[in-house]
């Protein structure tokens, strides 16, 4: 065993590594921005344009990360991406009772269009892209900032970015949903619909596998449930009567990217191929925007360790390296300190700083696709887009995602994910460098970012002010409105953000949603 570092050679998905790849395993390939789109889908990739370096952050109130966001912008950062507090994505005001105690902790705290306005204070929304994590009530924080670009005075034409508004990975993974399933996925249509018409330039959903992997599945269930809930939005929007090639253009994808370095590159590579052959084959677009798949990725965050936290400075080099070979269109690297608390200002820089190095000074963005060609990452590539449709055609046999969402399947095969890897580093089969390998004693402190205790306090107090000050008639005719479109076929979007220009509240918004469509508990798994 002394000279054997593993018992057995497989990828962390449990693909079977063999000792060298050879000629065999690989497929004739087409030119980057040539279809399927393997090597990449701009035929010069960066050296054209480098990828979007978009660090996530978000903090306490707004005044504050409007401060780190001008900060990462004076740094070198190309693009916002608003982490949002607890309250905020599960549509509750800063005073709702269920609140208390989580306002501003994992993100920033977003009543109504005020803190959005403070949020992007001296940001300039018609010449920045921003991207927001949010998700059951993706339709309101977006009415909020353009409501907040139209009062810049910037047309909502002009405005660019992503909503994460994935709510199938909620269902899954993540757990910040609110309302049923059928009903979630008419906001989403609905936000299609509108944004296709009247906001071209925003991405209106970013299909997300990263908090899939987060909760514990593998490379390969990550990629093919996160394509099979896209799928399902798909299917929703032409149900819907909306035309594929209205929609699907603006479609966005959002991928982890974990440790094991070739299987990430061919993840990406593999994804791009197997979302140009799913769309291809059954919807037939005839616009090819509708068949590229674009991403956005994030490193590991639950690959980061408390432990020896300055060795996760390595470990998000390499994963964003990884990103970065398998043709990222933009990227977020995670801070050191992440496994502590939330990231301070020296260690979001170190992130940043670690993108900048990789464009300018390592090489590898100087040619499309470096890897192509290597036998190993072929192989790979061709191993994870045949298990990734295998898994596609399960799900598909159930009814679609949906369908076996609401039988808990993808809940129960990413517990069992989880727990294997878990077992295999209580074991010692998977050395984690500082958990159960290179353990030694840690003297060192590093510095933790604390947040306002105070800060639910004055988000209420500012919440008083707005209501008392407000045109509450106005207010409660618009969520009448609100409600009253809930009741019909009518699009939600248009009613929605004429509550957000009277002042209407997030958690009022919801309120109205709530009366109509109720709340839903998902089942765990099996």
């Amino acid at each position: 065993m002394a000279n054997q570092r593993k018992p057995d050679w497989k990828t962390l998905s449990g693909i079977e590594l063999p000792l060298t790849a050879t000629p065999d395993s690989v497929n004739e390939l087409a030119d980057a921005g040539q279809p399927p789109y393997t090597r990449g889908i701009h035929d010069t990739m960066y050296r054209s344009r480098l990828w979007t370096m978009r660090q996530y952050a978000g903090f306490s109130s707004a005044e504050a990360t409007n401060g780190r966001f001008k900060l990462l912008l004076d740094r070198g950062q190309m693009g916002l991406s608003v982490a949002f507090d607890l309250p905020t994505q599960l549509g509750m005001d800063a005073d709702d009772e269920l609140s208390f105690g989580e306002v501003g902790k994992v993100g920033v705290s977003i009543s109504s269009v005020e803190d959005m306005k403070l949020l992007f204070n001296g940001i300039p929304l018609g010449d920045v892209s921003t991207s927001m994590t949010i998700n059951a009530p993706a339709m309101v924080l977006l009415a909020m900032y353009m409501v907040a670009g139209e009062e810049q005075g910037v047309s909502l034409d002009k405005l660019k970015g992503t909503i994460q508004n994935d709510i199938l990975k909620e269902y899954i993974a993540r757990g910040t949903y609110v309302f049923p399933p059928k009903e979630s996925m008419r906001l989403i249509t609905d936000i299609f619909d509108f944004c296709a018409r009247e906001v071209p330039k925003w991405n209106t959903i970013s299909i997300s596998g990263y908090h899939i992997r987060e909760a514990g599945s593998t490379a390969v269930q990550e990629l093919a449930f996160t394509l099979a809930n896209a799928l399902a939005y798909v299917d929703a929007a032409i149900a819907t009567g909306q035309d594929i090639d209205a929609f699907a253009p603006r479609l966005s994808f959002f991928f982890n990217c974990h440790n094991d370095f070739f299987e990430e590159i061919a993840k990406f590579r593999a994804a791009r191929t197997l979302w140009h052959d799913l769309m291809t084959e059954r919807y037939q677009p005839q616009n090819p925007k509708s068949k590229m798949l674009r991403f956005h990725t994030q490193v590991a965050g639950v690959s980061l360790t408390a432990q020896q936290p300055l060795n996760n400075v390595a470990r998000v080099t390499v994963q964003a390296l990884a990103a970065v070979l398998g043709g990222t269109q933009s990227l977020h690297t995670n801070s050191y300190d992440e496994a502590l608390g939330l990231p301070t200002e020296t260690s979001a820089t170190v992130a940043l700083r670690t993108q900048q190095i990789i464009a300018e000074e390592s090489g590898v963005a100087d040619t499309v696709d470096p890897m192509a060609g290597s036998w190993h990452v072929e192989r790979l590539t061709q191993e994870i887009y045949d298990r990734s449709r295998s898994i596609i055609d399960t799900i598909e046999s159930k009814g679609g995602a949906l369908n076996a969402i609401e039988e808990g399947w993808q809940q129960h095969e990413i517990h069992l994910s989880a727990y294997a890897y878990l077992n295999e580093i209580e074991r010692g089969e998977r050395r984690i460098v500082g958990l159960n390998h290179g353990v030694m004693e840690e003297n060192e402190k590093i510095p933790i970012l604390k947040t306002d205790a105070s800060l639910g306090e004055t988000q209420a107090s500012r919440l008083r002010v707005l209501r008392e000050t407000r045109d509450n008639m106005r207010v409660e005719r618009a969520l009448q409105s609100v409600q009253t479109a809930a009741q019909s076929d009518d699009n939600l979007f248009p009613h929605v953000l004429e509550a957000v220009r009277a002042r209407a509240t997030l958690g009022e918004i919801m309120a109205e949603l709530k009366s109509v469509f109720g709340t839903y508990t998902a089942p765990s798994g099996f």
